[in-house]
Formats: structure tokens, C-alpha cells, sequence
């Protein structure tokens, strides 16, 4: 039996970092929703007792480092699932790009999982089995809008802002989540982003939500990598509304209302960035 599923990508509309925990990571608010750029995932039983990962780019690790890998073996574990799995990844999201592309595929893993092995487990109950693997993991198990706290991994769906056009755009390096975090200087006073942008949201005000894009993280990444300010301001230039870096980077993205726009910020950063998509916000989570 083969199960194929979507492991969507997500942006960052709002990000606070609060203070750094006694565990070693940082208290996060997040905003995060998914958009329409998504790797898919294959899954087929095996009958012998093992995982095998292969994944369509070479670089990405097809070991234990995999965290789709890391998602098969906690649920065999944890169900003492006797049979085995073959993982296949085709991957379309960047990787290392602060997409979560690595995160939406364990998630992907685990919901297929659920339905390959007929585990009857919920969203909840697979989310918390996520936040073992990784703090994106849990979000991406439901997918759509959510609240993100805790280091990440406590989720509160909420409404998905109004239909737009998405254009993301990935220079070629990669960056250190832990660095930036390590680097980041935490300023208590700081208004919080994440407060205006739900109720821009829940107004469904698409030019409030351009106006109330905010990142903590973006100032620690942009002194590490001018080219990443260097897009966003290209970004801006071309006519995208609102323009934001995604999580710890390097992408950054921009909200489009109008089609007709999308092509020219577009093709306007073709010019000198080779990874650029042109996709739409996914309002919905996942059916399974």
C-alpha cells in the first residue's frame, strides 16, 4: 500500500522572541501560515522491520538526520509497529531556507504514518508526538493559520488572512538558526508584533497585515548576510505590499494582492536570485 502526502511550506507573519528559557530554548509568539509551495512524500509499508529514507536532492541526509526518518522510528517505537517503511521525498521547498521544509516532512510522515498503520490518532496527539522532533513540527501537522507559543510547538489554529499572492525568494547560502538566536539581543521593552497583526488578521485587513509584518530574528540575520536585506529591499522596489524574512531566513517573502504585480516583482528578482516561487497562501490545514 502507498500513501502520498503534501508537506506544505510556511511563512512567519509575526515573530516575537521573548526571553531565552531555562531548557536552553528561546519563548516564542509566532504567526505562521502555510503557502502552496510543498514537497510530497511517499509512503509504503514494507513487511521487513526497518525505515529507508531517499530523498530527490542528494544533499538532503537520508539517515537518522532526516527528520521524516526521526518521525517513522518515534511511531514505530512508541506503537511497537512491527513492519517497516520506505520513505520517499520529493523535495520542492529549499532546504535550510526558514520554510520549515525539513519540519513539513516529518509532519507529512506522521500523518501518513497515521493512515498507513490505521493508528487512529488526532491532530493533537500526533502534534505532541511532533514536538519531539522539532519545535516547527507540531504547526505543521495542522497546517493553515496558528498562533505559535512555548518554543514553538503549542498551537492555536485561528482564521487565515485574506487570499494573496506570495512571491519567496532564497539567495544562495544558508544560514545558523542557533547562531542568529545566539547573536539575537533580547530587548524587553519592544512592542509586541504579534498582538497587531491577529487583529489585522481578524479583520481580515490585508493592508494592516503588509503594515504589522514583523520579525525579531531579521535584524541578527541581515548584519550576518547584507544580501538578505539587499532582496528585501528589491522586493519592496518591484511592488510587493508587504516583505518580510521568513523565520531565521534566508528567505524572504512578499504579500501580493494583484496578479498582474506578482509577475513583475517576479521577474524582477529572477534577475539575481535563483530560487524564486510565485505561490498562494493555503487558507485551509490539511484534510487528513
Amino acid at each position: 500500500m502507498k500513501i502520498s502526502v503534501k508537506a506544505p511550506a510556511k511563512i512567519n507573519l509575526a515573530l516575537d522572541v521573548l526571553h531565552k528559557r531555562d531548557d536552553g530554548f528561546h519563548e516564542v509568539e509566532m504567526i505562521m501560515t502555510t503557502v502552496d509551495l510543498a514537497d510530497r512524500v511517499d509512503l509504503i509499508e514494507l513487511n521487513e522491520d526497518s525505515i529507508a529514507v531517499e530523498v530527490s536532492e542528494g544533499f538532503v541526509p537520508n539517515d537518522e538526520r532526516n527528520l521524516a526518518y526521526q518521525a517513522a522510528d518515534v511511531l514505530k517505537k512508541r506503537f511497537q509497529i512491527k513492519k517497516g517503511v520506505s520513505i520517499y521525498i520529493s523535495k520542492k521547498i529549499p532546504v535550510a531556507a526558514g520554510l520549515a521544509g525539513g519540519s513539513s516532512d516529518a509532519a507529512a510522515t506522521l500523518r501518513g504514518l497515521n493512515l498507513l498503520w490505521n493508528l487512529e490518532l488526532s491532530d493533537h496527539e500526533l502534534a505532541e508526538i511532533g514536538a519531539e522532533i522539532g519545535s516547527d513540527v507540531s504547526f505543521c501537522v495542522y497546517g493553515g493559520t496558528a498562533l505559535a507559543t512555548g518554543r514553538g510547538e503549542i498551537i492555536k489554529q485561528i482564521e487565515s488572512p485574506p487570499p494573496c499572492w506570495v512571491v519567496l525568494a532564497k539567495p544562495p547560502i544558508g544560514v545558523s538558526t542557533a547562531e542568529v538566536y545566539r547573536k539575537l539581543n533580547i530587548d524587553k521593552a519592544k512592542e509586541s508584533g504579534v498582538q497587531p497583526m491577529l487583529q489585522a488578521i481578524n479583520e481580515q485587513n490585508f493592508d494592516d497585515i503588509c503594515e504589522h509584518l514583523s520579525n525579531d530574528l531579521e535584524s541578527v540575520t541581515f548584519k550576518l548576510h547584507p544580501e538578505v536585506k539587499r532582496i528585501k529591499e528589491q522586493m519592496k522596489r518591484f511592488g510587493a505590499e508587504g516583505v518580510l524574512m521568513s523565520g531565521s531566513g534566508p528567505t524572504v517573502f512578499g504579500l501580493v494582492k494583484k496578479e498582474s504585480r506578482v509577475h513583475r516583482v517576479y521577474n524582477g528578482l529572477r534577475g539575481f536570485c535563483g530560487d524564486v516561487y510565485a505561490v498562494r497562501l493555503i487558507s485551509q490545514g490539511h484534510p487528513c
